[in-house]
């Protein structure tokens, strides 16, 4: 039986951080939604998404926060559990960063120019 779930790696610019779960990458690049007439007749259309990565992360000491917060050309590599590797370039923090310090995690989300599977 294959391993789909568990143990996964995540890096940005090569420094690797901890997950403690809830990574997440998008499998598709567009998005279909229905456009239905007054007549009952549907169509469809397509619009792109943003790629990204997310995830919650421990908070050590030495957490890249800087980094993190200021930086908008980082790459991000999440190796996941079923060996798959997803890439993220010319990344940026999306969103608020707010750390956890009674869990010592933080949720982030990064978005970027370029992201797919490797």
């Amino acid at each position: 039986m294959a391993r789909i779930g568990g143990t996964c790696y995540f890096k940005i610019d090569g420094q690797q951080l901890s997950l403690t779960g809830g990574i997440e990458v998008p499998m598709n690049r567009t998005v279909n939604d229905d456009i239905i007439g007054l007549d009952g007749s549907v169509d469809r259309k397509e619009t792109h998404r943003a790629p990204y990565v997310k995830g919650t992360f421990k908070v050590p000491k030495n957490f890249p926060v800087g980094k993190i917060t200021s930086s908008d050309e980082m790459t991000i590599t999440a190796e996941l559990a079923n060996g798959q590797v997803y890439v993220l370039s010319s990344a940026w923090l999306h969103g608020e960063a707010n750390h956890n310090a009674e869990e010592g995690t933080v949720d982030l989300e990064f978005h970027g120019e370029e992201g797919d599977y490797q």
